[in-house]
């Protein structure tokens, strides 16, 4: 139960995150907007957050705890990735990012 509520709640609000995101999403990262409202108002990266959250509650609703070799790997490239997210957004908006950045999480 524990894993299905994890996963229903990441799911929820990774695509709350995404429909916050709204024209700003890009594969690639690329600084158009600096968006600071809602979920990106505390969490920086709450789609790769509960991207996590969904491959977790997965893995603990499954049972299968060899998941875990697949969701370690993924979790480390979605930090890497943020990190260079932040770089490019740093880069565009100097100032601005880093005040958002030190009064959010991840």
């Amino acid at each position: 139960m524990a894993g299905l509520l994890l996963l229903i709640t990441s799911l929820t609000l990774l695509t709350l995150a995404r429909l916050q995101l709204g024209d700003a999403f890009s594969v690639a990262p690329k600084a158009t907007t600096l968006v600071t409202h809602g979920l990106y108002a505390r969490i920086r990266d709450p789609i790769y957050l509960f991207g996590s959250g969904v491959l977790a509650g997965l893995v603990l609703y499954l049972g299968k705890p060899w998941f875990l070799l697949v969701l370690i790997p993924l979790a480390l490239m979605q930090v890497v990735r943020a990190r260079r997210e932040a770089q490019v957004l740093e880069e565009r908006f100097g100032e601005a990012y880093r005040q958002y950045k030190s009064r959010t999480w991840f």
